[in-house]
């Protein structure tokens, strides 16, 4: 291989597993303590208080997996007559996955279309939901979760706001020469919006290298794509502490945001698990949110979708609290990054993105090396877990060939064509079966195969001559 540095720390690091990061918050509590692999008692047989939030808003609510062969764009717009959710669709099985009431799924859409092909996939959404918060009695939002953080132990549950911040804290505290937390704006609750630069100082000037943007949490929901970007950065300082001197570290620099939307992140832990957008008003009275992925300046198009809608795009280009804030970040305050990777981590349904989602009739500038990438990243992640990766334009992804709206405003077409050479969106796992709501154990699976996804394309853009 090329780079042999970068090929033996690659190796150091998979061979590595008993290592541990050289600090401690205290003694992990006894909940963390106790076996984990045991399963959560149904939330209906406990206390109110032993409950995290309410749970009975989904107690009648199912997700379902209809087969579709020409009746796609019908079913879209069923809901203006039947209220459900559109989870996820796989274009190429002819899939879609929605959340939908037991009465109107039978009553209704049954009856709507008596030859449907389709498969139950969510029976108890409310114990489903339950069963991704930490297995412990305190679900409140508080900086007094003293958490031991040596090894993974971090990463075998979903963590709330606050603790992600004092962990990211610890982070700087400890390696303050690689990491630095930046606040870069306030959202609309007054949140922080929070940049973490990792950079290994060394002789190559700053405007030299090569910077890689990482985001997860866009979507509130989507706890996955937080805990994924989190440990992207532990795993970088594994590699610090193991082989400062991969190419990896001295020749590029990286800016993750693992909570681009606080705000709504925050609300899944007290309110409503799968609430998707930010928390800004809206212009119709108790609609609250916008879709932060709609709400880029480019071929940006007023949504469809009304101000309660989860696709809601806003009246204006940037009207999210949160797209703004990053545009004005990367135009006005730190212009000096050379961006040539950005990957905007979702979920679910195993699948990297490329440019572009607002159409399907504009293509993207060197797109015979940009699929090549994209299915070199895909091998990356099955040669590591097996898992499968299907690689194909936004646009199918976001059906904007059949409502042009649903692919306006993405990151991945701003950043694409305003800042990044190479640029992805990847839906993290699974494929299904539980959607959204991927539980905690697989957090670290989910990490190490985007690990790998994410080595390759370093090595990539590292060997890449432009």
């Amino acid at each position: 291989m090329k780079y042999t540095i970068l090929s033996t720390a690659i190796l150091l690091l998979q061979t590595i597993d008993a290592f541990q990061l050289p600090f401690n918050l205290g003694q992990l509590p006894k909940v963390f303590q106790s076996d984990l692999s045991l399963n959560q008692p149904h939330y209906s047989t406990l206390k109110h208080d032993d409950i995290p939030i309410n749970l009975s808003q989904y107690e009648d609510d199912i997700v379902v997996r209809l087969s579709y062969e020409k009746h796609l764009k019908e079913y879209l717009l069923l809901q203006k007559d039947i209220k459900f959710n559109k989870w996820a669709q796989n274009n190429n099985a002819r899939t879609m996955d929605i959340q939908i009431k037991k009465s109107d799924f039978y009553n209704n859409l049954l009856t709507k279309f008596p030859n449907l092909k389709y498969e139950i996939i969510i029976e108890d959404l409310s114990q489903t939901a339950y069963e991704t918060f930490p297995k412990s009695n305190d679900f409140t939002i508080s900086n007094d979760l003293d958490f031991h953080a040596q090894s993974e132990l971090f990463f075998e549950e979903y963590r709330n706001l606050n603790t992600i911040e004092s962990w990211l804290n610890l982070l700087q505290i400890t390696y303050p020469q690689v990491i630095n937390i930046e606040e870069i704006g306030d959202t609309y609750e007054h949140k922080k919006l929070k940049v973490v630069h990792f950079q290994v100082p060394n002789d190559i000037d700053h405007k030299s290298k090569k910077t890689i943007v990482i985001t997860g949490g866009v979507h509130a929901r989507e706890w996955i794509s937080v805990s994924t970007t989190l440990y992207l950065i532990y795993q970088l300082i594994r590699l610090y502490n193991t082989w400062p001197g991969s190419k990896i570290l001295t020749q590029l620099n990286f800016l993750f945001i693992p909570v681009f939307n606080p705000d709504g992140y925050e609300y899944t832990w007290t309110t409503d698990r799968l609430w998707r957008k930010n928390r800004q008003e809206t212009p119709i009275p108790k609609c609250f949110g916008i879709d932060i992925d709609h709400s880029y300046d480019y071929h940006w198009t007023k949504s469809t979708d009304w101000a309660c809608g989860e696709e809601y795009s806003g009246d204006i280009p940037f009207e999210a609290f949160e797209s703004k804030i990053w545009d004005n970040y990367l135009n006005e305050t730190n212009q000096e990054h050379k961006i040539y990777g950005y990957l905007d981590l979702h979920s679910y349904s195993q699948e990297i993105l490329y440019p572009y989602a607002y159409s399907c009739n504009q293509q993207p500038r060197d797109e015979e090396n940009l699929i090549e990438l994209a299915w070199g990243i895909a091998k990356s992640i099955r040669l590591k877990s097996g898992s499968n990766y299907q690689v194909l334009p936004a646009c199918i992804d976001k059906d904007s060939d059949l409502l042009p709206d649903l692919g306006s405003g993405s990151s991945l077409d701003y950043m694409y064509h305003n800042k990044a050479y190479w640029a992805y969106q990847l839906k993290l796992r699974d494929t299904g079966s539980h959607g959204f709501l991927l539980p905690s154990k697989y957090i670290e699976p989910v990490g190490d195969e985007i690990v790998s996804a994410i080595k390759y394309f370093c090595e990539f853009i590292l060997s890449d001559d432009r």
